[in-house]
C-alpha cells in the first residue's frame, strides 16, 4: 500500500513540477519576448511598406502591401474554366504572361481596380526634326482613345518645343515638351531614345507617374487602349512577325554585337514602337539597352534595327509580364487578318525617305 502511495505521490509531484515549469516559462516569455517580437514584426511590416518609398508615396501614402481593392457589385458574364475566351490565338505564354487580344479581358473590372489606385500614366514619344508634323494627330487621337478617364502626361521629346501644336486636353492630362539634342542621323535619334527615357525615368517619371508607355509618334490612336495593357513590363508583337518562326525574326545575328540573339533562342519578335511598364522596370530596361548600344558603338557596331534590336535581346532574357497583340501596333497596308478584331494603334501613311532624311532641317 505504501509503495502504491509512493508511486502516486512521485507521479503527482512530477506532473506538478512540469506544470510549474511551463507556467514560469510562459510568464518569462511574455515579459521578456513579447515586445521584441512585436517590434520585429512591426519592423518587417514597415520595411515592406517602404520597399520603394517613391512609388508608394505617389499612391497617397497607401501601402500596396496592405491595400485591399474592394469592387462594387458588378454583373457580367461568368467566366468558365472549360470555355476559352479565344481559341484562334495564343493567349498565354509558357511563363504565364497573358497576351492581350480583344475578347480576353473585361475592361469594367480592370477600370474599377485601377481607378481606386489613382494611377497616372506617362506616354512618351519622340518628335525630332520633321517628325513634329505628326504630333497634332497623335495627341488628338490619344485624347479620344488612350487611357480615357485617367490622368495622363504626354512627354514629347523634341528639338523644337516651339513647333508643338496647341491641343485641347481633358482634365488631368498634360502636354510636357522635353527638349533634346538634334542629332545628324535619324538612326542616332532612334538609338538615343533609350538613354533619354532612362534619364527621365530616374529624374522625373519616378515622382510624376506610375506607369510609362513608350510609343512612336508617327501613329494615330484608332480604338480603345486602356489599363488592360498596364503591368510590370510589357512588349508588343511586331505586326510583321507575330506568326513567324524564330529563324525568320530579324534579330541582330552578329556575335560581336551586344544585341545578338542566337538562332535557337527567342520567343517572339517585339516592336520597338510600343513597350512600357512601371517606372522602375522601364528604367532598368532602357538603362540596359543604352549601355549595350554604347558598348557596340565603342566597337564600331550598329545593330541591324537599332534600339529595336536591343529591346528584343533584353526581352529574351527578361521576359515581359504581359504581351500586347498586333492590335496595338498595326499598319493598314498589311491588310485585315481575321484574328484582328480591333486595330487600336495605326501607322500614319508617310514618305519614309523624306521624313527620315538626314539633312539638318
Amino acid at each position: 500500500m505504501a509503495r502504491e502511495w509512493g508511486l502516486k505521490l512521485n507521479t503527482g509531484c512530477w506532473v506538478a513540477g512540469v506544470f510549474i515549469t511551463v507556467f514560469c516559462l510562459g510568464v518569462y516569455w511574455n515579459r521578456h519576448w513579447t515586445f521584441p517580437i512585436n517590434n520585429i514584426c512591426t519592423t518587417i511590416q514597415q520595411s515592406n511598406n517602404i520597399e520603394n518609398p517613391k512609388e508608394t508615396s505617389r499612391l497617397d501614402s497607401i501601402s500596396l502591401h496592405n491595400e485591399v481593392i474592394k469592387l462594387p457589385r458588378m454583373t457580367y458574364t461568368q467566366p468558365s474554366a472549360l470555355s476559352p475566351l479565344r481559341n484562334d490565338v495564343l493567349v498565354m505564354t509558357p511563363w504565364f504572361a497573358p497576351i492581350v487580344w480583344e475578347g480576353t479581358f473585361n475592361i469594367d473590372i480592370l477600370n474599377e481596380n485601377f481607378r481606386q489606385r489613382n494611377v497616372t500614366i506617362g506616354l512618351t514619344a519622340f518628335a525630332v526634326k520633321k517628325y513634329t508634323v505628326f504630333v497634332e494627330t497623335f495627341i488628338k487621337t490619344a485624347e479620344e482613345h488612350f487611357m480615357i478617364g485617367y490622368k495622363v502626361n504626354y512627354y514629347i521629346f523634341t528639338d523644337k518645343p516651339e513647333a508643338l501644336p496647341t491641343v485641347s486636353l481633358k482634365e488631368g492630362r498634360k502636354l510636357i515638351p522635353v527638349r533634346v539634342e538634334k542629332y545628324e542621323r535619324w538612326q542616332e535619334v532612334s538609338m538615343r531614345r533609350m538613354e533619354m527615357i532612362n534619364k527621365m525615368s530616374e529624374t522625373r517619371f519616378v515622382s510624376e507617374v506610375n506607369y510609362v508607355v513608350c510609343v512612336d509618334v508617327d501613329m494615330r490612336f484608332a480604338d480603345h487602349i486602356g489599363v488592360e495593357i498596364l503591368t510590370e513590363q510589357f512588349g508588343t508583337l511586331h505586326p510583321g512577325f507575330y506568326g513567324g518562326k524564330r529563324e525568320r525574326f530579324t534579330y541582330e545575328r552578329r556575335t560581336q554585337s551586344q544585341a545578338c540573339v542566337p538562332s535557337d533562342e527567342g520567343d517572339f519578335y517585339y516592336a520597338g514602337g510600343f513597350f512600357g511598364g512601371t517606372v522602375l522596370q522601364v528604367s532598368r530596361l532602357t538603362k540596359a539597352c543604352h549601355e549595350a548600344m554604347m558598348e557596340d558603338k565603342k566597337n564600331g557596331i550598329e545593330a541591324v534595327w537599332h534600339d529595336e534590336s536591343y529591346l528584343n535581346k533584353y526581352f529574351v532574357y527578361h521576359k515581359p509580364t504581359k504581351i500586347l497583340s498586333p492590335e496595338y501596333l498595326w499598319d493598314n497596308g498589311m491588310g485585315s487578318p481575321p484574328i484582328l478584331k480591333k486595330k487600336r494603334f495605326l501607322a500614319v501613311p508617310k514618305n519614309h525617305a523624306a521624313i527620315r532624311s538626314n539633312n539638318r532641317k
